[in-house]
């Protein structure tokens, strides 16, 4: 068999990337149920109007196909899901009789998208979201909730004591701020001109200008005040000021600026140097089921990820015709912040295995007395394996190295004549295998980061 070819766009980790990985995952999920959010797994698929009637996604759907279809030219109607909001709504229309609302659910899964595989943007991908949502209403209060339990989170994962990762920056605006305000110009088309606001982070100005005229119908005259807007920035609710100070009245505007002005406010107390929050009036996220808050989050230092955390309010994603299930969530890209720093080795595992402990095997012969060794470690919770082969011992310190483990256990005759060895300080002594542990910390691999290693 030739050697295969890796599969653009699909990543796959080393164990000491999984890890890391895994970290992340748990990390989350302990902030996440702290909060009272109950986690739940969706399918995999969708029916496909149900995946198409949101937003401009038709492009990024894998349709699902048998293999053995008679009819080229039909598919099952199913496509694996593009995100985990939409089929979170399904979820919720579903179960509705079994739940309470307001419902506070969180969801770690894979998602596909069939898009241009590049760093930080994949094919699969792993992400996590929370949302909360109501039933016939939710109070805006649960928007500035969600926002502080994903600072809470963010700032976990950033915190060089539990993972390290880069500092965030998490970007709110409220598309009730921007539609009022594109109406309130004489906008003939305000969600035109918000699909084309938000390709600002990737097109200059100036290309986007041009966008609002020819696309959006806008005069040159509104196509700058579109653009002024979009430059407003603060890191507290001095941006209301800055607003009104353009001139512009609508009901919606003032909505807009009250709820993204509470927000700041609401989440001004958990920022500091690993998170920030600013009130950044050029976002308005390009799925249209979004009706108010609307997040997006950049990883400093590589900004060029784009955003990769986001979501926002959706008051009508989920209805039976009868009543309406409105939300609000936010999603993290744990593969798109993680797997372009683990391919930098800026985040690693320091060991390549969970086993503290390799007990090490005399002979054959003796392999029975090694295995009993682990097993009496394993009941003290030492995670640990028996050596493979019967080499010389230098060759089995030098295996137990390469892979991390720090200890390697050597037998005795006799309980009291057992060893440990800690390999990275040479340091011998008796040990007794049912009532031995390591430090608290080697009990697991640690995260570490390039920094961290610069720094030693």
């Amino acid at each position: 068999m030739a050697k295969p070819t890796p599969l653009s766009g699909f990543p796959e980790l080393l164990p000491e990337q999984r890890f890391v990985e895994q970290q992340v995952v748990d990390t989350l999920r302990e902030v996440f149920e702290l909060h009272g959010f109950a986690g739940i797994e969706t399918r995999a698929v969708e029916p496909m109007d149900q995946l198409l009637r949101k937003g401009d996604t038709s492009k990024e759907v894998y349709v699902l196909r048998r293999l053995q279809e008679t009819d080229a030219g039909t598919d099952a109607g199913l496509g694996l899901h593009f995100d985990l909001t939409v089929p979170f709504a399904r979820f919720v229309l579903e179960n509705a009789g079994k739940l309470e609302f307001p419902f506070r659910r969180y969801q770690v899964q894979k998602a596909w998208r069939g898009e241009r595989p590049q760093d930080g943007r994949y094919r699969e991908f792993t992400q996590a979201d929370i949302d909360i949502v109501g039933k016939d209403e939710l109070p805006f209060h649960h928007d500035v909730e969600v926002t502080r339990v994903m600072v809470e989170a963010l700032s976990r994962l950033a915190d060089p004591d539990v993972l390290g990762l880069p500092p965030f920056r998490l970007q709110v605006n409220n598309r009730k701020l921007i539609q009022g305000f594109y109406t309130g110009i004489g906008a003939p088309d305000p969600a035109e001109v918000m699909r084309l606001v938000d390709k600002l982070d990737k097109l200059p100005a100036e290309t986007v200008r041009g966008m609002l005229v020819d696309e959006a119908g806008l005069t040159a005259e509104q196509a700058d005040r579109c653009l002024e807007l979009a430059t407003i920035r603060s890191a507290d609710d001095s941006f209301v000021e800055r607003v009104r100070a353009l001139g512009v009245e609508d009901p919606l505007l003032e909505e807009g600026l009250t709820e993204l002005a509470a927000l700041v406010r609401g989440c001004a107390g958990l920022t500091g140097d690993k998170v920030s929050i600013e009130a950044d009036l050029s976002i308005a996220r390009g799925l249209d089921y979004y009706t108010g808050t609307v997040f997006e989050t950049r990883l400093e230092g590589s900004e060029s990820l784009g955003s990769i955390c986001s979501g926002g309010r959706y008051d009508a994603l989920a209805s039976d015709g009868r009543t309406t299930y409105p939300g609000v969530g936010i999603s993290l890209g744990v593969s798109r912040v993680l797997v372009p720093l683990l391919n930098r080795g800026a985040l690693f595992a320091d060991r390549k295995v969970p086993s503290v402990v390799l007990v090490a095997l005399t002979s054959e012969e003796t392999r029975g007395e090694s295995d009993a060794i682990a097993t009496a470690l394993r009941a003290n919770g030492v995670p640990c394996e028996v050596a493979a082969t019967a080499q010389k011992f230098g060759k089995q310190i030098r295996y137990a190295e390469r892979r991390g483990i720090p200890y390697v256990w050597f037998t005795g005759d006799a309980p009291g004549e057992h060893q440990v060895k800690d390999i990275r300080t040479g340091e011998q002594v008796a040990a007794d295998p049912a009532t031995w542990t390591p430090p608290t910390d080697d009990l697991r691999p640690k995260v570490v980061s390039s920094t961290d290693q610069e720094q030693q």
